[in-house]
């Protein structure tokens, strides 16, 4: 597992975050990101960048009051189900 501080780079950390997944971490480690919330829009954004990219999210937490924390695994992200499959998997 490897920590890294993202919050120099504000609103522009995505691309330095796949960077790092791509590059630093093992297929199968772990890796925690920390960047600093800013807008709100962050956090989804960067659960999307994680998903479309191939990894998964395992959590996201507040850390302190504008700085937020990802645990990623460097493994294929289970696919989303939508809505209205879920609905239909009920019945």
């Amino acid at each position: 597992m490897k920590r890294f501080d993202l919050r120099h780079l504000k609103n522009d950390f995505y691309d330095r975050m796949l960077e790092l997944l791509d590059k630093q971490i093992q297929d199968g480690e772990n890796a925690i990101i920390i960047f600093e919330i800013g807008d709100f829009e962050n956090v989804q954004k960067s659960a999307d960048v994680i998903y479309e990219a191939g990894y998964t999210l395992m959590n996201s937490i507040k850390f302190t009051e504008v700085d937020w924390t990802l645990v990623i695994k460097k493994v294929a992200p289970e696919p989303r189900v939508v809505e209205e499959e879920a609905k239909e998997e009920v019945k």
